[in-house]
């Protein structure tokens, strides 16, 4: 009977599938673009009875100094994803509007706008990155939103600034280019989060699960100038974060946290470093993209050898791209990860 109440767009809904939503069993997870690195904090939780701030003060202000934003420009989210949903519910008239998307990229732009009934226009990867600024704005179409990934999720590659800027330039009046920088931190000279000063149609993703190795605290930011964002701020929910949320997040947006962070994020480079000439080095691997990001996405030869890497216990992100079934993505971990990729790749085929 419940089924028969669902409009077409849930039916046929095709939900994103996570690292997380398989059951997998491993020692070694490289698979989620997690940071391997554990952080500790303090929590004083005697208020619990009472509700929280809607957008807690001590948080937004720290994430101005760390972003050089003022409060007016920071919205804080559950998550980069809330931020996602929160664009298309504002700017996106269900069943009339549209966005548009350069595949492939992460995949829950996708599901939020079939969730709302909201159309695609689904572009290249190679047209964002080699067409002419006047090509794109002309593909894009009518499309309310317009998602650029940078860096992308899951190629690496990157969007100059001056390309996201003339893009807004070209599409001032009709739409929104959205730049998700949910690893941004791992290239922090190429963020867009400069242009808000000159652009009123950029709106920026930020999260804290990547590079501040908080993936379990889902706590995202969104990142705009106040036109932007007035109308964003009439659709969120009433209390989005909680007071633990708001505690820790406070907490890991000091400047003696952001420090450690940019250290572990230099530690995590070198390591991709390290995992790339591995890769190239390997009879296993045919081909690996070259890109910005906490992560390596790479073809395999023969994709049998990601089984023999679960059975190691070495668990990473298997991929369906550019046609093919054996693209592999293994997220950064630290010295005794990398080792055990090591060991899988040296495995006699």
């Amino acid at each position: 009977m419940s089924e028969s109440l669902l409009p077409n767009n849930i039916a046929e809904l095709k939900a994103y599938s996570s690292a997380k939503s398989e059951k997998l069993t491993g020692t070694t997870w490289l698979n989620a673009n997690e940071s391997p690195y554990a952080k500790e904090f303090q929590l004083s939780l005697n208020n619990l009875n009472r509700y929280p701030e809607p957008q807690p003060e001590n948080v937004i202000n720290a994430y101005c100094s760390y972003a050089q934003l003022n409060a007016e420009q920071v919205l804080m989210t559950r998550g980069a994803d809330e931020g996602i949903e929160l664009l298309m519910r504002t700017y996106c008239e269900s069943g009339v509007d549209s966005i548009a998307i350069f595949t492939p990229t992460y995949g829950m732009y996708k599901v939020s706008a079939d969730t709302q009934n909201i159309a695609i226009n689904e572009l290249s990867q190679k047209l964002l990155l080699d067409a002419e600024v006047s090509e794109i704005n002309e593909a894009v179409g009518k499309a309310k939103l317009v998602f650029v990934c940078n860096p992308n999720n899951p190629t690496g590659s990157l969007t100059p600034i001056n390309k996201i800027a003339a893009l807004a330039k070209s599409l001032e009046g009709k739409a929104i280019v959205v730049v998700d920088e949910a690893y941004i931190e791992f290239c922090p000279e190429h963020s867009a989060v400069s242009l808000l000063q000159d652009f009123n149609n950029i709106a920026v993703l930020r999260t804290l699960s990547k590079a501040f190795a908080l993936a379990g605290l889902r706590t995202g930011f969104l990142l705009a100038n106040s036109s932007l964002l007035a109308p964003v701020r009439k659709v969120i929910a009433p209390y989005p974060v909680s007071t633990a949320v708001a505690l820790i997040a406070e907490q890991a947006l000091s400047s003696d946290s952001v420090t450690q962070m940019r250290r572990q994020v230099s530690t995590l480079n070198g390591n991709k470093e390290r995992l790339k000439t591995l890769l190239n080095g390997s009879p296993k691997v045919t081909q690996v993209l070259s890109g910005e990001g906490n992560f390596v996405t790479l073809q395999l030869k023969d994709k049998n050898d990601i089984d023999a890497a679960m059975q190691q216990g070495t668990i990473m992100r298997p991929f369906s791209l550019y046609g093919g079934e054996n693209w592999l993505r293994i997220s950064i971990g630290n010295e005794q990860e990398l080792e055990q990729v090591r060991l899988w790749l040296e495995q006699p085929e």
